[in-house]
């Protein structure tokens, strides 16, 4: 995956996050369960994106391999501090 792909997923995660809380706003959300559970595995994919896309990044910078790096599971990027 290269970054104007990863960039693309992000944005599409983003979006749809957006668009559940806007709906959760106006108690459109269907079942709260529902939409807490979807928001969380939005949140947990945004995770994985984004530390795939910094570590793309850095091994540019460093002369390394951006197509040697691959997405993390969840529960390892879900550990970073913010």
């Amino acid at each position: 995956m290269d970054d104007k792909t990863i960039l693309n997923r992000i944005t599409e995660l983003v979006d749809e996050e957006h668009r559940l809380r806007a709906d959760a706003q106006a108690g459109e959300s269907g079942t709260d369960d529902d939409a807490r559970t979807r928001l969380r595995e939005l949140e947990e994919s945004l995770d994985q994106c984004w530390d795939l896309l910094r570590r793309r990044r850095a091994a540019r910078q460093t002369h390394g391999d951006p197509d040697a790096q691959g997405l993390r599971p969840k529960p390892a990027v879900e550990r970073y501090l913010q």
